[in-house]
């Protein structure tokens, strides 16, 4: 019998509806039971390891790791799940057909999803590299296993679901938790347990059940360990589907990672409404994400910055040379999308503004959103006049305020707000406002009814002689050079400002060679205002990026401008005949 507090509940009465070939009540779980009795509804198409499966074969799948982890699970670890107490499950692997069945098994089976799957991107290099996780010539680092491990005992994990390209990571990993510090910690290897033959959908049940629900159910990740309720997955699926018009049959083309709140808010939606997710894990390739664009069928790409400039590049480079037949089918390609969106930060103007011309007068839409939160801001996908480099409007439902009214950090009260950090109540508690509002370390401005996100107060708020700066907005005008491929902006600390404007540019190939510090202050005159002005330089052939396309500033800031100087970094010196910077 089912425990409630409710004396009249049917559930006391009657034996809970459970068996190997039902899944729990979740709207999810009902909607996709619903599309596999549809004949060749194709679910996911991973293109990296040649698999293409339609609902029932992922229900199927889902339904046999489900029971597996079941009969591997120790009885206590299992007596918490009937209890609906929180179990916390790993889930290694890149993105594609084994993490997104892993992902739905655990969810089925009542656990947490931890994902670790941004360690996969070192296990791909070395993969794609040797075409074997180790050789005696190539070692992999020893930095993803500690990192992996301190998470591990973080979030108190009792297994590991892994895909089979990470096998040798996890091995390593479970030996390693098992010597230390989880002794009865298992691993599940997700290939052995998948493309089993398709159930009849007529066979597959969703429990009668109470819906599946949670406070601690559903993903957490590093650094602080965020847990999401499990309304979280279904409620932002639907919100996102509605914003961007997401329906049956509608395919997005995945190629970020999945570790992060972006990557799995790309799967459920078109899980959730019939569609198909179109998997290509590995690093990100321009020239064969052209190539699939031009065979069209494609509606949805989410990218960052860092990609859309990189496809842009090709395309000026290269395909807008070749024969104009040729050429007009990788822009109808192009144009065929629904949308394209654009996350991490806002495409820098001039950017912008080939990528609306190039898509016949279709903007990419700029996403704004938290591990915490989902989503803060909307530009929904027919508006028209949404302003360069805004994120929207505020997302209709979402309590959000801005700290110094027009301007300042951005707090929020969200119905999809996260539940808590990991065993941390204290780093939850200061977390929020005393009126309970979520301080999510973003600045940003509001011209209107519509936002523009100025950067993370950390760093990208710049403390200059009296001004505070973005430097996101300083990044965005020194992009619009034609010579520059990357910027980084950053402060630097300064005796007489506070801080220094400072930034380390990549140049594009095939324009300058080198470039000054005053060359660069001659060619911003037009956009910038003097207070805005970088005053240290260093030109680098590249800006090192984590899985999901980010330049980490905090990291590479000291790197880059150590304290003690560095031979290859220009500053700029304040004439006897001007006070300005």
């Amino acid at each position: 019998m089912v425990a409630t507090t409710d004396p009249h509940d049917r559930r006391r009465f009657v034996p809970r509806h459970v068996g190997p070939n039902i899944l729990p009540s979740s709207t999810l779980f009902t909607r996709m039971t619903r599309f596999a009795h549809r004949p060749d509804h194709i679910a996911i198409k991973d293109l990296r390891f040649g698999v293409t499966a339609d609902y029932a074969q992922v229900l199927t799948d889902v339904l046999h790791i489900r029971n597996q982890l079941r009969k591997t699970l120790p009885v206590d670890i299992l007596a918490r799940l009937d209890g609906d107490e929180e179990v916390f499950i790993n889930l290694l692997g890149p993105g594609g057909y084994e993490y997104t069945v892993g992902f739905l098994a655990i969810f089925a089976l009542g656990a947490v999803v931890v994902p670790l799957c941004k360690l996969c991107s070192y296990v791909l290099m070395y993969r794609e590299a040797s075409l074997s996780y180790r050789t005696n010539d190539m070692q992999a680092p020893d930095l993803p296993v500690k990192e992996a491990a301190t998470l591990i005992q973080i979030c108190r994990a009792d297994a590991m679901l892994v895909s089979d390209i990470s096998v040798p990571l996890a091995t390593e990993l479970v030996s390693l938790i098992s010597a230390t510090s989880k002794p009865g910690y298992t691993l599940t290897k997700i290939r052995e347990h998948i493309l089993n033959p398709k159930m009849e959908p007529s066979k597959i049940l969703v429990s009668s059940d109470h819906v599946l629900e949670g406070e601690g159910s559903g993903t957490t990740g590093p650094p602080k360990g965020a847990v999401r309720r499990r309304s979280f997955l279904t409620e932002t699926s639907f919100m996102m589907a509605d914003q961007y018009g997401i329906s049956e049959g509608d395919v997005i083309l995945h190629t970020l990672p999945v570790h992060h709140i972006t990557g799995i808010s790309n799967q459920i939606p078109f899980l959730l409404v019939g569609g198909c997710i179109e998997f290509r894990s590995g690093g990100f390739n321009t020239e064969w994400t052209w190539e699939r664009i031009r065979q069209g069928g494609l509606a949805y790409f989410t990218g960052v910055p860092t990609i859309y400039m990189r496809l842009m590049q090709h395309y000026e480079n290269t395909l807008s040379k070749i024969p104009r037949e040729q050429h007009d089918e990788y822009v109808k390609g192009i144009r065929g999308f629904k949308a394209l969106l654009c996350g991490t930060s806002a495409l820098p103007r001039p950017l912008q503004q080939k990528w609306t011309k190039l898509r016949g007068g279709k903007s990419i839409l700029t996403r704004y959103g938290g591990t915490e939160f989902g989503s803060g801001f909307q530009v929904p996908i027919y508006e028209q006049g949404v302003p360069d480099g805004s994120v929207g409007v505020i997302v209709p439902g979402v309590d959000l305020k801005l700290s110094n009214g027009d301007e300042g950090e951005i707090l929020l009260k969200s119905p999809l707000s996260f539940s808590k950090y990991l065993f941390d109540p204290e780093t939850t508690a200061n977390a929020h406002d005393a009126d309970g509002y979520f301080k999510t370390g973003d600045i940003a401005r509001r011209e209107g009814k519509y936002y523009f996100i100025l950067g993370r107060a950390s760093v990208d708020i710049i403390k200059s002689g009296g001004y505070k700066l973005s430097a996101l907005d300083i990044e965005r005008e020194i992009l619009g050079l034609e010579y520059v491929s990357e910027v980084m902006v950053v402060g630097v600390e300064d005796e007489e400002f506070g801080q220094r404007v400072a930034a380390a540019i990549v140049l594009r190939n095939g324009t300058k060679q080198s470039l000054t510090l005053e060359e660069l202050r001659k060619d911003l005159r037009q956009t910038l205002a003097g207070y805005k002005m970088p005053t240290i330089l260093r030109v680098v052939k590249e800006l090192p990026k984590n899985a999901t396309g980010k330049v980490q500033k905090k990291k590479l800031t000291p790197e880059m401008f150590p304290a003690g100087g560095h031979p290859d970094v220009q500053t700029w010196k304040r004439t006897s005949r001007s006070t300005k910077l």
